[in-house]
């Protein structure tokens, strides 16, 4: 079983186009929508969602005001401000450290799940897809990042796959280091502008700490050519592959509005350039 992550350093580079377009050239793999903060793999994908779970991010403080005596102890070890002057908790506030259920002294305060979003199992025409969202404003995006890789990978044992392919999600966080986790292979998603560059060579460091094995596409790369020559050094610097470029092309804009991958739209150079860059990703890995 082979593992492909495609990552980008910022956002908008172009990596969920590119990994829908991976998905549906691959022979049946298993797909992770990794970007649970911003999931919309499904839009381009349209997965049928064969089972839903609920995530729990963590825990919050309920004080039962029957058996409370405000003592006031639980207030005084709060170090978030939590539980008010009446001694009600407030949840959005809560970090779930237990430190108020453990100095109770009657025992007044219960420690409950919170709820911070849900995880599916779907179906696609191009293989199972296992994708998350989380609520908003909740935490913990790793935790639930962890959970759908290794849910993937039970299915991919269970289906014998020899392919999982993950949407990553952008940034250098604790959501990246997740998703990189059993990775064969890291495929950064570039495009030629400065800020780009910066993120790809941070996002390629993660990926070296894990000894992950990068490689490079560089997208809309004619918008500006000498930016994209000096991503080319920058890769040989670092000693990073370089799978390919790809021409800005008005018609992935089109794809993606009317939900299709873009090497299903009706242009041939755009499957083209994608196509030559998933058979060198295969023998990559």
């Amino acid at each position: 079983m082979k593992h492909i992550v495609v990552i980008s350093g910022k956002g908008g580079t172009g990596k969920t186009t590119i990994t829908a377009s991976f998905c549906a050239l691959a022979e049946k793999p298993v797909i992770v929508d990794c970007d649970v903060d911003a999931a919309d793999m499904h839009l381009l994908l349209h997965p049928q969602i064969q089972e839903s779970n609920y995530f729990s991010g963590g825990k919050y403080a309920v004080i039962d005001q029957s058996k409370c005596i405000a003592c006031g102890k639980c207030r005084e070890v709060c170090r978030f401000d939590a539980i008010s002057e009446d001694f009600k908790s407030d949840i959005f506030s809560c970090e779930g450290c237990e430190l108020c259920w453990r100095v109770c002294p009657v025992k007044a305060i219960e420690m409950r799940e919170r709820i911070s979003g849900r995880w599916f199992v779907s179906s696609t025409k191009y293989g199972p897809i296992v994708h998350a969202e989380l609520g908003i404003g909740e935490e913990n995006s790793g935790k639930l990042v962890s959970k759908i890789k290794q849910m993937a990978v039970d299915i991919a044992s269970k289906t014998k796959a020899n392919l999982i392919i993950a949407d990553g999600p952008p940034g250098t966080g604790c959501p990246l280091m997740a998703s990189l986790s059993g990775a064969n292979l890291a495929v950064i998603v570039t495009e030629p502008t400065l800020s780009a560059m910066h993120d790809m060579k941070r996002v390629a460091e993660v990926a070296s700490q894990f000894n992950i094995p990068s490689a490079v596409i560089i997208n809309k790369w004619d918008l500006n050519e000498v930016n994209t020559l000096e991503i080319e050094r920058l890769c040989g610097e670092l000693k990073i592959a370089i799978l390919g470029r790809i021409s800005f092309n008005q018609d992935a804009s089109r794809a993606v509005t009317e939900g299709i991958p873009l090497v299903e739209y009706n242009n041939d150079q755009m499957k083209k350039e994608i196509c030559s860059i998933w058979e060198k990703t295969l023998k990559f890995i």
